[in-house]
């Protein structure tokens, strides 16, 4: 297949799934919520990869006050915190990672701010100067506001941003934001990203004269 090349100014990059495989914790957690709830643990995991955690309850139990929800994100952010058997970085990640210094990028996650300085430091990986966490939203990916609050602090118009996300709520956000999204791993190939890749062993950076970054993929 072609290497695909995007020219852009920025690049915004989703943490699970994108720079850090967390999926053994979140399966553990969420599962465990599950089992507690009486829900199925499959129907579960589809729904709750890109969201923060009180958004993927309330899909998963409608009926439910969102202050019993916000509650029990509370607890499962502090479970996930403390959970970092088999947390490790995205294949190329940290290479990736290395090749962007100098270059406008944020981190834009779902993730609070402790639970994502603690799975980046568990994958080995160096925490970005500019990060947009929980936090820093009032609403969550599907939601565009975290990625276009990066762009605004970056400096950057959306539409030359590149998104990087796994799933299909970052993916859906990064395109509400009119910005192009590189889908990274499994779970992305099915949402209709600009363009895809299994990981980051094969996305170089690199700057132009005019400071444009070219990213080939």
């Amino acid at each position: 297949m072609p290497a695909t090349e995007l020219s852009v100014r920025a690049l915004l990059l989703d943490m699970d799934g994108t720079l850090v495989n967390s999926d053994a914790v979140v399966e553990r957690c969420w599962r465990r919520w599950a089992d507690r709830q009486g829900l199925d643990g499959d129907a579960v995991m589809s729904v709750v990869h890109g969201r923060q955690g009180h958004l993927s309850m309330a899909i998963l139990l409608p009926d439910r006050p969102m202050e019993q929800n916000l509650a029990e994100n509370r607890l499962m952010l502090a479970e996930e915190t403390a959970d970092t058997e088999g947390v490790v970085p995205v294949a190329g990640a940290a290479a990736f990672l290395t090749s962007l210094d100098g270059h406008p990028h944020a981190l834009v996650t779902s993730a609070d701010l402790a639970l994502a300085r603690v799975r980046m430091a568990a994958a080995g990986l160096p925490f970005p100067e500019l990060a947009v966490t929980a936090e820093s939203v009032g609403a969550s990916k599907p939601d565009p506001e975290g990625f276009l609050k990066a762009a605004a602090a970056l400096g950057v118009d959306p539409a030359d941003c590149l998104v990087l996300e796994d799933s299909e709520a970052g993916i859906a956000a990064g395109r509400a934001a009119g910005m192009r999204v590189l889908g990274i791993g499994p779970r992305a190939a099915a949402h209709r990203p600009t363009a895809h890749v299994p990981d980051l062993t094969t996305v170089r950076v690199t700057r132009g004269a005019d400071g444009t970054l070219l990213v080939t993929a």
